[in-house]
């Protein structure tokens, strides 16, 4: 077993040299990675930049291997410490999803504000892009980064409606695609009446995010409830797996065969009480 985790700590060792020498290689302007549409947006959310799959990659080989020797060393079952390697593994996808979720939600209350903003600027007679470009100084500080690129883009550029797209990508919010395609009519086609959409639009934010505060409020006891009874039985097995009859049990092949249905299970009930548990997100039908 020793032999074992020696070359296990050696093969970590290498995977976190690979990833560090990947992600230091800053010199190059970055690229957005060749991934799909949501699962990039899922990044841009969680506030990670460009190709930032190749370090969470790593961190699932990483978390996996290093947990599967902390559990293999503890309880010397490489059936047990395979299962809670797996949990370890799928650690650094939870974060990041979870960092998405509560960056959006974050969000989701200071849109109102970017609107009030805009309005007010469109009031006080300032052009599209100038109203876009003073919410970097002036707007919520957690949005300001992006209006700070866009003012970049349009003075390099002058092309609004170029800088009205990359300000898309960086921010990868439907409502921020509503915003974005409104200011780009008006542009387009003029029209009187943006104030008063602006401030209609800001008015069904605001009401919108007080009722999924509301709902998340009602049902974050049960969802906690039921990741606990998920978690339960993992809990239990870690503190058996300190006696060794336990450890012999599931290292037979019968024991392997109930480590591999109880992972699948828990996988399997972990999604449906997502998907169950979860309240509706709008889609980037405005891409």
């Amino acid at each position: 077993m020793t032999g074992a985790v020696i070359g296990l700590v050696a093969g970590l060792g290498a995977v976190l040299v690979v990833a560090a020498s990947t992600s230091a290689r800053t010199s190059r302007p970055a690229v957005r990675a060749p991934v799909s549409g949501r699962l990039a947006d899922v990044y841009v959310r969680a506030g990670l930049p460009p190709g930032s799959h190749r370090r969470i990659v790593a961190a699932v080989i990483g978390g996996g291997i290093a947990v599967f020797m902390l559990v293999g060393s503890v309880s010397g079952s490489p059936a047990i410490a395979l299962a809670f390697g797996g949990f370890g593994a799928y650690a650094p996808v939870a974060l990041v999803a979870r960092r998405a979720r509560l960056r959006t939600a974050e969000r989701r209350e200071l849109w109102p504000d970017v609107v009030d903003n805009l309005a007010s600027a469109v009031r006080a007679g300032l052009s599209l892009p100038e109203a876009l470009t003073q919410l970097g100084e002036r707007g919520p500080a957690p949005l300001r980064a992006e209006f700070v690129a866009f003012g970049r883009d349009y003075a390099a550029t002058g092309r609004f409606g170029d800088c009205l797209d990359r300000l898309k990508e960086r921010l990868a919010d439907p409502v921020g695609d509503r915003i974005v395609e409104a200011l780009r009519l008006a542009r387009e086609v003029g029209g009187s009446d943006l104030g008063r959409l602006l401030r209609s639009l800001s008015q069904f934010l605001r009401d919108d995010a007080r009722t999924r505060a509301e709902l998340v409020t009602r049902q974050g006891w049960t969802v906690n409830a039921a990741r606990l009874a998920l978690a339960a039985p993992w809990v239990v097995l870690a503190l058996l797996s300190l006696r060794p009859e336990t450890v012999a049990a599931y290292d037979s092949p019968q024991g392997v065969v109930v480590l591999a249905v109880g992972g699948a299970v828990s996988l399997l009930a972990y999604r449906l009480m997502l998907r169950i548990g979860r309240l509706p997100d709008d889609e980037r039908v405005l891409r």
